[in-house]
């Protein structure tokens, strides 16, 4: 199934995409469980039967282009983001060392550094922001106090059932479906609160920084994540491209170390960090006011995202 949420008259409505593109809402059936989509999730087995029966049913269809799509889940119960992709992790400190030279900091090194013997022992994350939830079509305002506005090109699941110590084999089990996500980031921001160190922190908390959509395709429509085409485009033009299967720890991985001692719950947002050149600031480019940012990922979709930020007019290099 391909899921959403859309703004209905009086509150926000769950959705689901016929084959044909077209949004069947499945709220305005009155069925338990369907009030939102995190309810749905929480339902478990039971109440998705309940939406497929719906779907195969001959009801109302909407237009898609006539309602307002929101985030899949407008406020997540929890958010987590990792860095699993090994290409971004050696190429982002880099890259982050030449903007610091670029602000007086100590000159960058030549190349890129050796990646931390950590990263390749546990996988490594940072709590998000979850009021900070953004759909697709959706315009940011950039924050004032930021000039280097850089997008990033992830993946994300969505935990169904939840659980604690979860072993990798029965983690797969575990997983409702996945999205998209854009994981804005002021970069100036970021590396200057960073050198503390902590965070991030105001880099990414903003208004509208985590951008999720348009649909969670449920897990077993998605099948192998592996092959999975990754791009992002700003204003038509292809900026960053990579797959799924160059992760390096996987999101069965992931939910094993989250879950110890730890209880997940129906709901939480787990992201996989950027792809392999999957932000400006692996390019050494970054955007400005008006760019539109738009990340699909083969068989989910595309989210789309305008810059609203007219102090800033030019294009930010390395």
């Amino acid at each position: 199934m391909r899921l959403l949420t859309f703004q209905g008259p009086a509150s926000a409505e769950v959705g689901a995409l016929d084959h044909d593109g077209r949004v069947i809402p499945l709220s305005r059936t009155g069925t338990p469980g369907l009030a939102s989509l995190q309810a749905l999730i929480e339902g478990g087995a039971a109440t998705l039967d309940q939406a497929r029966d719906i779907i195969a049913a001959d009801g109302e269809r909407l237009d898609p282009g006539s309602i307002h799509w929101l985030a899949p889940l407008p406020r997540p119960v929890q958010m987590r983001d990792f860095l699993v992709f090994e290409e971004h992790m050696r190429m982002a400190g880099w890259r982050g060392a030449q903007l610091r030279a670029l602000w007086g900091g100590p000159a960058a090194p030549a190349e890129p550094l050796p990646i931390p013997p950590v990263w390749y022992e546990q996988p490594i994350y940072y709590k998000c922001n979850r009021f900070a939830v953004a759909g697709p079509d959706s315009v940011v305002y950039w924050p004032l106090n930021s000039t280097v506005i850089d997008y990033e090109l992830e993946l994300a699941c969505v935990i169904g059932a939840g659980g604690r110590d979860i072993r990798a084999e029965d983690a797969n089990s575990h997983i409702f479906g996945y999205t998209i996500f854009n994981d804005l980031t002021a970069r100036d921001l970021q590396f200057r609160e960073m050198q503390g160190p902590l965070g991030p922190a105001k880099g990414k908390d903003f208004d509208g920084a985590n951008i999720l959509g348009p649909v969670i395709v449920t897990a077993d429509e998605i099948g192998d994540l592996g092959p999975l085409v990754m791009r992002a485009r700003v204003n038509g033009d292809i900026w960053s491209e990579g797959r799924v299967g160059t992760m390096h720890w996987s999101f069965a991985e992931i939910i094993a170390y989250v879950s110890t001692s730890e209880t997940l719950h129906p709901g939480e947002i787990l992201g996989s960090g950027t792809v392999g050149g999957g932000c400006g600031l692996e390019l050494g480019r970054f955007l400005k006011h008006g760019d539109l940012v738009e990340l699909e990922i083969e068989g989910i979709g595309r989210i789309a995202t305008t810059i609203h930020a007219p102090h800033v007019t030019t294009e930010a290099r390395l």
